[in-house]
């Protein structure tokens, strides 16, 4: 059926997610989704259904105080939809019926978990599926604990529930209005278990089903891993222990001046990882200071890994890229690391890849900046890269963007989540590449 449509498998994800945002912002923006039975601007809901099918967490309302429990629902659908891939979700019911899962059905599986192979890729959605279940589930359990003695059994289990999702589907998106509105985990600066077990689930999200793969099929025996996945192991390490000491130097003694030394240690590694697409924060980054913006904006920009529930460049991509700039210097021809060499045109992907996501930021800042005078360069800027690297943090002008703002980030998270090149291909329509190749001649760069 889904070859009928003469689309391609990447065109099939890009209009699949798109559909699923248009259905979610319908359904939102029904009175019956609201607490105050009254409905909202299609505008509004369909903003927040593309930020939660994007598993991106950026809102014009809060959460608590404008949805009911139908509203939390279908936000929580749409985030579990985005972050495992709606393709995923279906894959449930090929297995619950049994239905033979075919060539071209295994091509748009491969796209949706970024996988390079299509051997396996049933396996691996299999495992992806109960993977995600068994981590959510224990997430689920360790906080709807902590919240089940303020708010009740019922609360605090469906808190545990939607908290743990949104975690682990990298989205952002909290119940926490319970409190103060549009506070995410400010209110919970000393609870040391709620956020190393968000800490957990947003890494264990984050890194990407193909390294979770690897690490079943091959336990502790890291030598015997891919290449991606030694890098995204390691580098993830060194980006949370270096983003971990930068905060605490630099906020230490400014955000985090009121802490302890315990809880500023803490805010630090809840600093580091947050803002590689989860987008919980325990301090008001209008509090942070401008380098401890600017050091968030770089992690959101880098991101999590390939065929993960994150967002950003990826950190394959950065290091790819530190790589050519690494080689280049030292004039080697090749890309090596961890004796391996990469592919040839490794260098050209992160390149168009970086250059893209960096280009629809700027042009996206550019715009909120022209639609709305009084915002700042900062805050534009800090808020498109949130909306690009599907990650969800603000420094608090969401809910003040017009509608021609809203429809501007709405589409670097739709680009965000299906990957900015991919999109690309999605629209571009595939052309034979001619064999004929033009006179080269040098230019000056740098």
């Amino acid at each position: 059926m889904l070859r009928k449509t003469g689309l391609s498998p990447v065109q099939i994800l890009a209009v699949g997610f798109a559909l699923i945002i248009v259905m979610g912002g319908f359904l939102l923006s029904l009175p019956l989704c609201s607490k105050n039975g009254e409905s909202i601007p299609f505008i509004n809901g369909l903003f927040t259904a593309t930020s939660a099918t994007c598993v991106t967490g950026l809102t014009i309302y809060d959460i608590f105080s404008q949805f009911n429990f139908l509203g939390q629902c279908i936000i929580l659908l749409l985030i579990q939809i985005g972050g495992l891939g709606f393709m995923g979700i279906a894959m449930i019911f090929s297995f619950i019926s049994g239905s033979r899962i075919g060539i071209f059905q295994r091509s748009i599986l491969m796209e949706s978990v970024g996988t390079p192979h299509m051997g396996g890729v049933v396996r691996l959605i299999r495992r992806m599926l109960l993977g995600s279940l068994l981590f959510e589930s224990a997430g689920a359990v360790i906080i709807a604990v902590r919240f089940i003695p303020r708010i009740g059994a019922a609360q605090g289990i469906w808190y545990g529930i939607f908290h743990s999702v949104s975690a682990f589907c990298n989205a952002g998106f909290d119940l926490m209005g319970r409190w103060e509105p549009l506070s995410s985990l400010t209110g919970f600066q000393d609870d040391y278990l709620l956020q190393i077990t968000v800490m957990i689930l947003i890494v264990s999200g984050g890194i990407g089903f193909i390294v979770w793969n690897d690490i079943i099929d091959h336990r502790f025996h890291l030598r015997k891993y891919t290449l991606h996945s030694k890098i995204m192991l390691i580098f993830t390490a060194l980006l949370i222990i270096a983003g971990t000491a930068a905060f605490l130097l630099i906020e230490g003694g400014r955000a985090f001046s009121h802490m302890d030394t315990g809880e500023k240690i803490l805010a630090s590694f809840f600093a580091s990882v947050s803002p590689r697409t989860a987008g919980f924060n325990t301090v008001n980054y209008t509090d942070m200071s401008a380098a401890g913006r600017f050091l968030t904006m770089l992690l959101m920009f880098i991101g999590a890994g390939p065929g993960s529930t994150g967002g950003g460049v990826k950190v394959t991509t950065f290091v790819t890229l530190l790589l050519s700039i690494y080689s280049s210097a030292r004039h080697y021809r090749d890309l090596n690391i961890f004796r391996r060499r990469l592919e040839d045109d490794a260098s050209k992907k992160a390149f168009s890849t970086i250059a893209l996501f960096s280009l629809s930021a700027l042009v996206c800042s550019f715009f909120l900046m022209l639609d709305d005078p009084a915002l700042t360069a900062e805050s534009c800027l800090f808020e498109s890269l949130s909306a690009i690297g599907t990650v969800g943090l603000t420094m608090g002008i969401t809910p003040e963007l017009g509608d021609f703002s809203k429809l501007c980030l709405m589409i670097l998270m739709y680009g965000g989540r299906l990957g900015s090149v991919t999109l690309a291909m999605a629209i571009v329509r595939r052309k034979i590449i001619p064999k004929i190749r033009y006179p080269q001649e040098k230019i000056t760069l740098g």
